[in-house]
């Protein structure tokens, strides 16, 4: 992997410029159309995990910020909900073009506050992005045909909590199909990666968006709880931990809230012995390496048939061995920084359980960069069920390796974890991908393919990685009073 590796010629660095994004020193919080200070003043600084370098600071948002942005929402919605969906699309339309004609900047934006590889942030997440905009104001003026009665209404001002490993993906998510159906919006982001969503404030004013229909509140899990809590929120979508989860799913009970929950992950790629094995190699790599294995369906867990699973890990780690760890902003880099100290932290004890509990660990060989926060690429192998790893999520860059003989047992290997948000199945045969795929309790299904992401396709789990799907039209009926 990059410097250590033994490849025959080495790639010239090629980083992305600072220079196509202007960061301001401080930011305020949106209520209302316009950029305030917190009420006590209060700030917090973001860094960029690749360098521990500050980027900006950022307001803290109290209960009573999160009360006037609510109530900013509140008085918007009037006239918002009251809109010709046609005239709603036109704003969404021209959200997303201006989305398009920015993608450079806030893809090295994003690359600088959340430390994920630039040729993910633009080639990945900014094209999701600007399509989630284009997809439903699609449906903007279509709501009466969408399967959920005639003249299907709003249901007032959403509360929207999300993470810190697709900020602003996880923003498009959440917002566009809320503005759609003629909801209004205050969304509070991840603490670690709050530009991106700053930045998406200014394109709200540069698109003309009516003030208060879209405010954003900066802050840690306090902000966050108390725009949970607050009674005139009529919907909470939440993006993030199972605990925390549990714990709005708790504050919300008893409540006309509805809400929806996208938590963690434990998915299962099973490879059958009929797979193409370089396909499957690069299936695996893209299902647990993608974005450092910040993915709450990351395929952490690979299912391989007893017959296959030596050819298959010899091509799996010469593949690894290819990767390259770096500057995230350098476009040959694979894999980038982790998001955070304590996130690093996390994935370093995890790991370390794993290797304490009896599985064999393997990296390839891997100069980690003197600052900011890194984890090498591994994989584990003489994993059973009963290991940590193979049963916590990890949320990192952490494979575990499981055999399996008959479907039946791959099956049940599968399923046998509390989340159920993500699979994938490798075979040449269809027959054997639907017979297995219709047996696995999961909320999306991959065959031959992993983290593929479309804005018409609905997106959610089961069990403890939440409930209510987002992405195509089914993600509309969470916003809408049915």
């Amino acid at each position: 992997m990059a410097s250590a590796s033994a490849s025959a010629f080495e790639y010239a660095p090629a980083p992305e410029s600072h220079s196509v994004v202007d960061i301001a020193p401080s930011y305020g919080l949106f209520i209302d159309g316009e950029f305030t200070d917190a009420t006590g003043g209060k700030v917090f600084k973001t860094v960029s995990p690749s360098t521990e370098e500050v980027l900006s600071e950022v307001a803290e948002a109290s209960e009573e910020d999160v009360d006037r942005a609510v109530k900013a929402a509140r008085k918007a919605f009037e006239k918002w909900s009251a809109l010709p969906g046609a005239e709603r699309a036109k704003y969404l339309f021209r959200i997303a073009r201006i989305i398009q004609e920015r993608s450079r900047e806030l893809a090295v934006l994003e690359t600088l506050d959340n430390g994920k590889p630039i040729k993910e942030t633009r080639d990945a997440d900014l094209p999701l992005v600007a399509a989630h905009f284009f997809y439903y104001a699609g449906w903007a003026d279509k709501l009466d045909h969408a399967g959920f009665g005639a003249e299907p209404r709003p249901l007032g001002v959403a509360g929207q909590v999300i993470p810190w490993n697709f900020p602003l993906l996880m923003l498009a998510w959440k917002i566009a199909p809320a503005l759609a159906t003629g909801n209004t919006v205050v969304l509070k982001p991840a603490e670690t990666t709050p530009l991106s969503a700053l930045f998406f404030a200014d394109i709200c004013r540069q698109a003309g968006l009516p003030k208060g229909v879209v405010n954003i509140v900066t802050g840690d899990g306090r902000a966050g709880a108390a725009l949970v809590a607050h009674p005139d929120v009529n919907k909470v979508a939440f993006t993030g931990s199972t605990a925390v989860g549990k714990a709005i799913a708790r504050t919300v009970a008893g409540t006309r809230k509805k809400l929806t929950l996208e938590l963690g992950g434990k998915g299962a790629n099973i490879v059958f012995d009929d797979a193409p094995i370089d396909q499957a190699v690069e299936g695996i790599v893209n299902g647990i390496f993608f974005n450092q294995g910040q993915v709450c369906c990351a395929g952490s867990r690979l299912i391989v048939q007893e017959s296959i699973q030596d050819e298959l890990l010899d091509a799996l780690k010469r593949r690894l061995s290819t990767l390259r760890l770096g500057d995230p902003l350098d476009k040959n880099t694979d894999i980038g920084a982790i998001n955070s100290a304590e996130q690093l932290a996390r994935i370093t004890a995890l790991a370390d359980a794993g290797e304490a509990e009896g599985a064999e660990r393997w990296s390839p060989a891997c100069e980690l960069p003197d600052a900011g926060y890194w984890f090498a690429p591994t994989l584990f192998t003489n994993v059973t069920q009963a290991h940590t790893i193979a049963r916590e999520e990890i949320f990192g860059p952490v494979l575990s390796v499981l055999s399996f003989r008959t479907p039946d047992e791959a099956v049940a290997k599968a399923n046998n974890t509390q989340y159920g948000l993500s699979a994938g199945i490798w075979s040449e045969k269809g027959s054997r991908i639907l017979a297995v795929a219709s047996k696995l309790r999961a909320g999306v299904v991959w065959s031959n393919t992993f983290n593929k992401f479309d804005p018409t396709s609905p997106f959610g789990g089961y069990k403890e990685s939440g409930f209510g799907r987002e992405g195509g039209r089914h993600g509309l009926e969470a916003y809408l009073d049915v």
